[in-house]
């Protein structure tokens, strides 16, 4: 069989999120917690690369350490292309992983969209967005948002995704050097699971909160002291189940003095609120090029 690559690819962006708020409205019967949320996009993540070849496998480089690549989102969500569309069609991925693992900000499920929308663009699979956040909802719930590409309110499960155009703040995003399991918090018996639900034209950042600080806190002494923090110096929350906690800044500047302030046990990045994604920029970019082509 012929292993040839067929196509060099460039870098496509795996953007981080915010959970700017996270409310906890009740459980489905099937035990997944309906909830409401707000996913504000940033401009900084990890990014893919993709050398396609025309023998059906998928390799994935780096391996991420602790992880099978067959349990990987990244193979996962290419295999899942793979047969939803029946192409014969492989791909050598590569990764450069810049956010952590388990802190909330979404790493594995935008490698994953990330996956799904340039492989669909490079193997030629013709899928809508609308088709690709549906396979995404199989991998995880977190998914279709990075598949879309919008900042939104969310609910259900995260999948309703109604697109919300905020004004483009700067985030400092702090990762307190442990790693926090959803499922663990989701199973809590203390979590908060009665909050009413809200209309999102009503939304501020004020008089929103995350129904899973509190227990992250208790569980995790070392997010309720960096909470404690960040709070000196700007609103802070944690994001999603943590364990990353970030602080909202009007500007760039304000965000880097913090930043060079931090204690060295923890590590930060500065990132910009974007309403469009990179991933979906970067996907009308390639084309765009192809059409002048």
């Amino acid at each position: 069989m012929d292993h040839t690559v067929m196509q060099h690819s460039e870098w496509w962006p795996s953007p981080a999120k915010l959970n700017l708020f996270l409310h906890i409205l009740g459980k489905y019967d099937n035990g997944y917690h309906q909830l409401q949320t707000l996913f504000q996009l940033l401009d900084r993540g990890d990014e893919l690369a993709f050398d396609v070849t025309n023998d059906g496998n998928i390799t994935l480089n780096p391996s991420i350490p602790g992880v099978n690549d067959e349990d990987n989102l990244i193979v996962k969500a290419a295999r899942l292309l793979q047969t939803h569309t029946g192409t014969d069609k492989g791909a050598n991925i590569r990764l450069k992983k810049s956010l952590p693992m388990g802190g909330g900000i979404g790493g594995g499920s935008s490698n994953a969209a990330t996956v799904l929308v340039a492989l669909n663009y490079l193997w030629q699979c013709g899928l809508s967005t609308a088709e690709l956040a549906g396979l995404g909802l199989r991998l995880g719930a977190d998914v279709p948002i990075f598949v879309e590409g919008r900042t939104g309110f969310a609910g259900g499960v995260g999948e309703h995704i109604s697109p919300a155009d905020l004004d483009e703040q700067w985030y400092l995003v702090v990762n307190p050097g442990i790693h926090v399991g959803t499922a663990d918090i989701f199973r809590e018996p203390a979590l908060p699971r009665n909050t009413p639900p809200m209309e999102w034209h009503n939304y501020t950042f004020a008089a929103t909160h995350n129904d899973c600080q509190s227990i992250v806190c208790k569980k995790h002494p070392e997010v309720a002291i960096l909470l404690q923090w960040l709070l000196q110096f700007a609103p802070s929350r944690m994001t999603g189940t943590g364990a990353c906690v970030f602080s909202v800044f009007s500007d760039e500047h304000s965000a880097r003095q913090v930043l060079g302030k931090l204690p060295a046990e923890w590590s930060g990045f500065v990132a910009k609120g974007v309403n469009m994604s990179p991933l979906q920029q970067k996907l009308k970019y390639v084309n765009e090029a192809s059409d002048m082509n």
